[in-house]
């Protein structure tokens, strides 16, 4: 029997997209998605906020044995995404085992950071 590779449940809570960047590049963030397996991944993402109701089940579809990276800012749900400087969160559910990885490129100074983590698989 062939080991699992990955999680279909997983959770990513701290996220926030800056107002400003400066120099060439535009500060984002991204989920980034593997999946290795020979089924297609339905994938679907729902993003929740402080101080507001969340934005349920925004579908995303990763072939099978593809990666497939996602910006945040372009998750929409009936005309609503993700506003910049909300702080917010993410649950992504996949219909087949997938792995989720989260980035953040901040270009709010000169000195650009980019920061990665795995998601938390449950």
């Amino acid at each position: 029997m062939a080991k699992q590779k990955g999680a279909q449940n997983w959770y990513i809570p701290d996220g926030f997209i800056p107002t400003e960047s400066s120099g060439e590049l535009v500060s984002h963030e991204a989920i980034c998605v593997l999946n290795c397996g020979e089924d297609d991944a339905e994938l679907f993402v729902t993003v929740y906020f402080e101080d507001r109701d969340p934005l349920e089940r925004i579908p995303v579809a990763v072939p099978g044995r593809r990666t497939r990276h996602v910006k945040t800012n372009t998750l929409v749900k009936d005309g609503e995404g993700i506003p910049a400087g909300v702080p917010y969160a993410m649950e992504v559910e996949s219909n087949v085992p997938v792995i989720v990885q989260y980035s953040r490129l901040d270009s709010t100074q000169a000195e650009n950071s980019l920061m990665t983590t795995m998601a938390y698989p449950l």
